[in-house]
């Protein structure tokens, strides 16, 4: 039997092994924790930057351990994500958020022209045997004598200035979107024109050869970029009979009449107004001397109105003045009727005399 210890002796040692224990769990406890902070932070940056060199930017890298959690911008890819982070050494596993597969962009089908310019407003230039005509909002007074010297120069001895610009703040700015148009119209005889309504230049009537129909095209091009082109020209065809008197001149008495005559509206109606009656008569009978000769009737309205009532009403005061035509023994289908709206001023709408003048209807050769 052993000697037995005694008390003070044996309580020493317990608390010696005690001690033993316990210094290592403790060490454990605090050194894993700053492991893992280490390590993570390690595995943080080798993903970011693996992340990066394939040119993916993301908006959170996070580790629990040497478990991924990556959240990505949309339009990230995924699987790609995926791929990257797991093969950075020390990764075990990855958990991608956020983001969806890349969709390509379809590739725009090609287009013929650009978007229409903006700033151009509303404009017409045409000719005839007699005259040149430019019906525009201008910025200025200079643009508007600019027009008309260009104009002079290409007046020749039988023709004058129809001038029907007006000076408006949404105006042209100068006088060169006009010019080349100009140009190319005072070649030749006979009646045509141009009209830009602010989306199709139109051009219509008669040119001498080919090449003014090409002249006349590629200068509306470049008046209003990106615009719709609408040609309508035609050349000559020698004609097999020969034209009557009353018919060679139609066009050049029917732009006489212009000048002369005017066909107004009271205003927000279809009426004629007292000035203007006698007009139509004096129409009808310009009609019937040449009963191959076929018109258009333009309505147009001042500015009184919005927008969505001024194009039927400008509609129906064309309209009126056919049916009285009709009515006085023009035959209905030498007659064609269109609407202008507002479009088209022929004076100031600041002033009634001025509005007066734009609600009219102009009789026009086709």
């Amino acid at each position: 039997m052993l000697p037995r210890l005694p008390r003070l002796v044996r309580r020493p040692l317990v608390i010696w092994l005690l001690a033993a224990l316990a210094v290592p769990i403790l060490l454990t406890a605090v050194l894993v924790p700053a492991r893992a902070g280490t390590t993570e932070d390690d595995l943080r940056e080798r993903t970011q930057a693996a992340l990066k060199a394939r040119g993916i930017e993301t908006s959170t890298v996070d580790f629990d351990g040497r478990d991924a959690h990556i959240t990505v911008p949309a339009g990230v890819d995924e699987s790609t994500v995926r791929d990257v982070v797991a093969g950075v050494d020390g990764v075990r596993s990855v958990q991608v958020s956020g983001g969806q597969a890349a969709t390509p962009t379809p590739t725009p089908a090609p287009t013929t022209s650009a978007p229409v310019q903006a700033g151009v407003p509303a404009f017409e230039v045409g000719r005839t045997d007699r005259s040149i005509r430019v019906q525009a909002p201008v910025r200025s007074q200079a643009v508007k004598d600019a027009i008309s010297a260009e104009v002079a120069q290409l007046l020749g001895a039988d023709r004058e200035y129809d001038d029907r610009t007006t000076i408006s703040a949404d105006g042209l700015a100068d006088a060169s979107t006009l010019s080349a148009l100009l140009r190319a119209l005072a070649i030749g005889s006979g009646d045509a024109s141009v009209r830009y309504d602010g989306n199709t230049v139109t051009l219509s009537g008669q040119v001498p050869d080919q090449a003014t129909k090409a002249t006349l095209g590629r200068a509306a091009a470049k008046a209003v970029p990106g615009a719709v082109i609408a040609d309508q020209l035609v050349l000559p065809v020698p004609s097999k009979t020969a034209v009557s008197e009353p018919c060679r001149t139609f066009p050049s008495r029917l732009a006489e009449f212009g000048r002369v005559y005017r066909i107004n509206f009271l205003s927000g109606t279809s009426i004629v107004n007292d000035a203007s009656k006698p007009s139509i008569p004096k129409a009808a009978a310009l009609l019937k001397s040449c009963p191959t000769a076929r018109v258009e009737l333009a309505g147009h309205t001042d500015n009184l109105g919005s927008v969505a009532s001024s194009l039927p009403l400008s509609e129906r005061r064309a309209a009126e003045v056919k049916a009285e035509l009709v009515r006085l023994g023009v035959a209905a289908d030498r007659i064609v009727t269109n609407g202008y709206g507002e479009s088209f001023p022929i004076a100031s709408n600041a002033t009634g005399a001025g509005r007066i003048a734009n609600r009219r209807v102009e009789i026009r050769p086709r």
